[in-house]
């Protein structure tokens, strides 16, 4: 990492914060048979989702294959989506599609937001006092603030220390500034990639596409095995009362550091194939070349012993380094 990258990550994982703006997909869904439409295209179950909450879930395809991964928000009723920008439109096209059918309404809220993402290691959530709004104080919660007289809704962070923050774009310059006066700093793309790999954050495109079966994942809480039918449902059930997937995306940490392209394959220590590499970074917090990877079953349990080309690699499950808020 070069010196202001440096500068940055040890800003996040030392005793500041810092921030970065995202591209996000925002989606607001809402009407009488929301549930209804919902529970037939996404894996969670939304009647559960209680009011100012959020829950994890994807869009399978009728082969139990990934769409996209979503984050889903109950605020006052609605159902609000936030994606990656790779799978918004994807989305968007799974939803509309039903507007016609029933009482369920879709409004796109994407060029209404930005997403604003704070993280810090060392910073708990009351050192944000932004304007006198809080933040979530639980993994699930999502709350409605207001900036400038406007709305704001606020998640946590999956698997990372910090808290996904989407804000009007009217007023989006105001509340980085606002962060900035509380001394966080904004971290650049290369910092942002070591963190994602270090929290175990799949990013679509690199560790997860449309050829990825959703259990393969591996994230707790974004199945319900308890509701009804959903496209997809009868593979990914399968798979479950089976009981494991065939390989799933886990963490490897690499004994020395060598320059990896982030799609080589993993070979168990006899030879054979034990699973391929979607990302790898160098961590500067562990002082070794971590990557995620698919790694096939028999060789999951943490510590296994596997081979990258000719340098030894360690199974480790996700995220790298813990979560501490």
């Amino acid at each position: 990492m070069n010196e202001i990258s440096l500068k940055e990550y040890e800003t996040v994982r030392g005793n500041g914060a810092g921030f970065y703006e995202q591209k996000r997909g925002l989606i607001e869904v809402s009407g009488a048979e929301a549930v209804m439409f919902l529970n037939g295209l996404i894996t969670n179950d939304v009647k559960t989702l209680a009011e100012s909450s959020s829950m994890l879930a994807a869009f399978p395809n009728a082969q139990g294959r990934l769409l996209a991964a979503v984050r889903v928000l109950k605020i006052e009723d609605k159902f609000i989506f936030e994606t990656e920008a790779e799978t918004y439109e994807k989305v968007l096209q799974n939803l509309s599609r039903f507007t016609l059918a029933g009482d369920f309404k879709v409004q796109d809220l994407t060029e209404e937001f930005s997403c604003v993402s704070i993280r810090s290691d060392s910073v708990q959530s009351s050192k944000f006092a932004v304007q006198g709004f809080g933040f979530p104080t639980s993994e699930t919660e999502a709350t409605t603030n207001v900036f400038d007289g406007e709305n704001v809704f606020v998640i946590r962070a999956f698997r990372a220390n910090g808290f996904d923050v989407f804000v009007p774009k009217i007023s989006k310059e105001s509340f980085t500034e606002e962060l900035k006066n509380l001394s966080a700093v904004e971290i650049g793309e290369e910092t942002r990639e070591v963190l994602r790999v270090e929290n175990g954050e799949p990013k679509y495109g690199a560790d997860m596409s449309e050829a990825t079966i959703v259990p393969e994942l591996g994230i707790d809480n974004l199945i319900s095995y308890n509701k009804g039918c959903y496209i997809g449902q009868e593979i990914i059930a399968r798979i479950h009362f089976r009981g494991h997937v065939a390989k799933k995306l886990t963490g490897i940490v690499l004994e020395e550091n060598v320059v990896l392209d982030g799609n080589e394959e993993i070979k168990s220590s006899d030879g054979k194939n034990a699973g391929r590499i979607t990302s790898t970074v160098l961590s500067p917090k562990l002082g070794k070349q971590i990557a995620l990877a698919y790694v096939r079953y028999d060789y999951l349990a943490e510590g296994t012993e596997l081979k990258v080309n000719e340098t030894i690699a360690k199974v480790k499950n996700l995220p790298f380094v813990e979560n501490l808020i």
